[in-house]
C-alpha cells in the first residue's frame, strides 16, 4: 500500500460534493478519505443533494436493510438526475463490489460504481464521467480471479488523505491498521467485499497517527475487521498489534487508543498485558461473540467455541479487572433452536457485557451460508429474539452502570450533545457529550469551550446507555453555574 504526503494547498473550489454513508465505521473511513482526495480537484462538501455536482453513496452489504436502502435513495434522486444530466451520481463501498454491474441494470442513471478496494480512482472516473464516459465500473478481483499478490493488491486502500470536516468530532479519527477478512463466517459478506486479510506497514500507520496528532486528535481507534489479528511481516522481522500500540503510545498529542472488532482466538495475553500496561490504551475491548451456543457457532464456522471464549473473558478479567467488553450477536441464524438462543442469553447474563450490538440474520448471497443452510427462522422469531436479548442486556448495562453513581471519571468532551443539536440550543452553553475511558457515555451541562478537553466529571445519574453528571466548580468557567 503506498503512502505519499499531500501538499496542504487545495485548489480553489469550483465544485459540490453531497456524500452518504451507511454502514461500520471502516465506510466512514473511507468516505473522509474520498472527500479529502475530491478537495483536491476542487470540490467542497454541500448538504443538499440537489446542490451538488457530484452525488456518492457509500453503501454497506453487511445486511439486506442497508442495501435496500441505498437502492431507495437512487431512486429518489432519479428525477434529480433526470433534470440535472450533467451530475455525476456513484455508487461506493462494499455493495458496490457485491452488485457490481447488476446496479446499473437496476439503476441504469447511476455513473460510476466503485468497490472498496479502488476508491483512489473516484477523481479519475468522476473526471471522465464529467467528460461523457457513463456507465463506469472500478472493482477489485474476486478470491477467484487471480493470484494471491494481484489479489491483494486489487483491493488495497489508497494513500491517507484525512479531512477533519468529515469526522463527527475533530478530536477522534478512525485509523485503519488492516484491510480485508480471511476468516469467511458462513454469514459474512467481508471476505468477497473487501478481500484477503492484509496488515499495512507500521511505519505508514504511525506517519499517519502523527498527522491525527497535528490535527488535533487526542483519541485514534484502530480499525480491523479483525484487528487483533494484526501481523506485518517485512523481511526477518514481524511487527503484531502489541508491537504497534507501543509505537503509537509514544506520539505525543495522542491521549487515547482504542482498537476495533477483535477476534476471540486472538486476545492473546501479551496483548492483554500491553492495554493494562500502557496508560493510553483504553481498558475497552469489542469481541463479538455471535452465539452462546456451540452448535450454532459450528454453523457460522467462527472457528472457536463458547468454552474459549469464556475462557477469552476470563483471562480479560484477569489481566484487566476494570475492562468493559462489548460484542455482537445475531439471534435467528439458520436452524437455531430456542434451546440454542438461550444459550445466548446465558451467555449475556453470564459475560455482563458492557453493551451488545443484536442483528437479525439476514441471507447475504454470495456467502456460504446462503449456499448451504436454508433461512428458516421465520421474522417474528427472529423479532421476538432480538428484543428478548436486547431486554436481558439493557438491563444488565443499567446495573453496571449505577456503580458510577457519585463516582468521578474521565472525559474526552466531544461536543455538544445529540439531544443540544436536537433541541437547536445556540450560544457556550449546552449540554455537552464524551466518553469514559472504557467508552461510557456521559452528558452534562457545560460549555462548548470544554470540547477537546479531558474533563473530569462527577456522575450523578445512570441509564442503560447514558451517564448524567455534573462538573464541579471548581473546575468549571463562571458560566456554567448560570445552568440548571
Amino acid at each position: 500500500m503506498s503512502d505519499h504526503s499531500a501538499s496542504n494547498e487545495l485548489p480553489p473550489i469550483t465544485k459540490r460534493l453531497y456524500i452518504e454513508t451507511v454502514g461500520c465505521q471502516m465506510n466512514i473511513l473511507d468516505s473522509e478519505m474520498v472527500v479529502a482526495a475530491l478537495r483536491k480537484s476542487g470540490y467542497a462538501l454541500t448538504k443538499k443533494p440537489e446542490d451538488a455536482d457530484a452525488i456518492l453513496f457509500n453503501t454497506c452489504s453487511v445486511r439486506e436493510h442497508a442495501e435496500e436502502k441505498a437502492y431507495h435513495n437512487l431512486f429518489h434522486l432519479k428525477q434529480l438526475k433526470l433534470a440535472n444530466p450533467q451530475k455525476i451520481l456513484g455508487v461506493m463501498g462494499c455493495m458496490a463490489q457485491k452488485d457490481q454491474k447488476a446496479i446499473f441494470d437496476r439503476t441504469p442513471f447511476v455513473d460510476l460504481v466503485v468497490g472498496p478496494g479502488q476508491l483512489h480512482r473516484i477523481p479519475e472516473l468522476i473526471a471522465k464521467a464529467e467528460g461523457g464516459e457513463k456507465q463506469q465500473l472500478a472493482v477489485s478481483l474476486s478470491r477467484r480471479d487471480g493470484s494471491t499478490d494481484d489479489i491483494k493488491r486489487s483491493h488495497e486502500t489508497f494513500d491517507p488523505l484525512r479531512d477533519p470536516e468529515m469526522r463527527p468530532t475533530p478530536f477522534q479519527a478512525y485509523l485503519r491498521i488492516q484491510i480485508g477478512c480471511d476468516k469467511f463466517c458462513t454469514y459474512c459478506i467481508v471476505p468477497m467485499t473487501r478481500g484477503p486479510e492484509q496488515g499495512r506497514a507500521p511505519e505508514q500507520i504511525v506517519a499517519e497517527a502523527r498527522v491525527l496528532a497535528e490535527q488535533g486528535c487526542k483519541e485514534i481507534v484502530l480499525l480491523g475487521q479483525t484487528v487483533n489479528s494484526y501481523r506485518f511481516v517485512h523481511g526477518e522481522k514481524t511487527t503484531r498489534m502489541s508491537d504497534l500500540l507501543h509505537m503509537l503510545h509514544e506520539i505525543d498529542g495522542i491521549e487515547r487508543i482504542k482498537f476495533v472488532t477483535n477476534y476471540p482466538k486472538d486476545m492473546t495475553r501479551e496483548l492483554l498485558e500491553t492495554v493494562r500496561d500502557l496508560p493510553k490504551c483504553s481498558p475497552y475491548l469489542h469481541v463479538p461473540a455471535q452465539s452462546g451456543s456451540d452448535n450454532v457457532l459450528k454453523r457460522m464456522k467462527r472457528g472457536y467455541t463458547t468454552a474459549d471464549y469464556y475462557e477469552m473473558m476470563d483471562r480479560i478479567h484477569e489481566i484487566i479487572p476494570d475492562a468493559a467488553v462489548s460484542s455482537d450477536f445475531i439471534v435467528g441464524f439458520c436452524g437455531e433452536t430456542e434451546e440454542e438462543f438461550q444459550m445466548t442469553m446465558d451467555m449475556v447474563r453470564r459475560c455482563r457485557f458492557k453493551n451488545s450490538f443484536v442483528f437479525q440474520y439476514s441471507v447475504r448471497p454470495g456467502t456460504k451460508g446462503a449456499e448451504i443452510y436454508e433461512d428458516d427462522i421465520p421474522e417474528e422469531t427472529k423479532h421476538r429474539r432480538n428484543l428478548d436479548l436486547l431486554e436481558v442486556q439493557n438491563k444488565i448495562s443499567l446495573e453496571d452502570n449505577m456503580r458510577f453513581l457519585g463516582q468521578k471519571v474521565e472525559i474526552l468532551v466531544e461536543g455538544p450533545s445529540k439531544w443540544s443539536v436536537r433541541k437547536g440550543q445556540t450560544g457556550d452553553l449546552r449540554q455537552m457529550t464524551g466518553r469514559t475511558r472504557c467508552d461510557r457515555i456521559v452528558v452534562w451541562d457545560g460549555n462548548v469551550r470544554q470540547a477537546g478537553q479531558l474533563l473530569p466529571v462527577q456522575i450523578t445519574d445512570v441509564y442503560a446507555f447514558t451517564m448524567f453528571g455534573m462538573v464541579e466548580t471548581s473546575e468549571v468557567v463562571p458560566e456554567l453555574l448560570q445552568i440548571r
